[in-house]
Formats: structure tokens, sequence, C-alpha cells
């Protein structure tokens, strides 16, 4: 991994579940930024650089949740995989959702990872740990 921050893009709604990665994500040795955007219409602005996103950096790695509100997370992962300029950023779905369809429709949408948000506060602190040792330390991210 280089020396660059990793920027990372938290799309969630849930100000607990945005508290609670903010807070794992803090105590961790990798060097990230971590932008957070609570609905689909932001998200997408904020990838497109519109209006008050107009100089946000471009993330390496965007952490969708599916149920959010103005825009759902499927229209979100529809409309940034169909684009080329932000097709290549990894998309780890990260949502309360466990049925099948929805991992096969995160999937058919070109989503890189699903991962189903567990309830528990010492299980969710894993999961995003796990996240970011694999998506921050192993995987090799694409860069501007």
């Amino acid at each position: 991994m280089s020396g660059k921050p990793i920027r990372i893009l938290l799309v969630e709604d849930s100000p607990a579940d945005i508290r609670l990665t903010r807070e794992v994500l803090k105590d961790e040795r990798v060097r990230e930024n971590l932008s957070v955007v609570q609905d689909g219409v932001e998200a997408l602005a904020y990838l497109k650089k519109e209006g008050q996103y107009e100089n946000a950096p471009r993330p390496d790695l965007i952490l969708l949740d599916l149920n959010l509100p103005r825009k759902d997370g499927r229209a979100v992962l529809s409309a940034l995989k169909s684009d080329a300029n932000l097709r290549k950023i990894p998309v780890v779905v990260l949502t309360t959702s466990q049925d099948q369809q929805e991992v096969h429709n995160a999937y058919d949408l070109n989503a890189n990872c699903f991962i189903t948000k567990p309830v528990d506060l010492e299980e969710f602190t894993r999961v995003i740990k796990a996240i970011e040792d694999f998506w921050l330390s192993v995987a090799e991210l694409p860069r501007e």
C-alpha cells in the first residue's frame, strides 16, 4: 500500500452506524479520510462533484447502505457503475438485509462486496475492521 491516505465515502443514514463506523476506523492503523453523506441524492452529488461537493475528494472505497432516503442504494450503485468516470471505485454494500435476492441484485449491479450489518456491537466492530483490513491493507485500489 502506498503512503497516500485512503479516502472512504460512507453512504449511511443511521446516525448510530455512522458514529460507530467512525469510532472503529479512527482507532486503527490505516490513515484514512472518511466522508459521510446520508442519502442517495447526496451520494451522487458528492461523487459527481456537484454543488457543495465541487471540491470533494474522489473516494478510493465506498461503503454503501441500500436503504437510504430520497434515492436508495440500488439506484446509487446503478448510477455509479454505469458512469465511466466512477465505475472503478470499489463499492462495499453494507446493509441490514439478509435477503438472497438483494445479494443477487447488488452483484448484478456490480457491487464489489455484499455484507449484512450485524446488530451486535462487537460483531459490527469486527466487520468494519475486516473491511478495513482487506480493502485498505490487502487489496490494491485504483487511484486517480
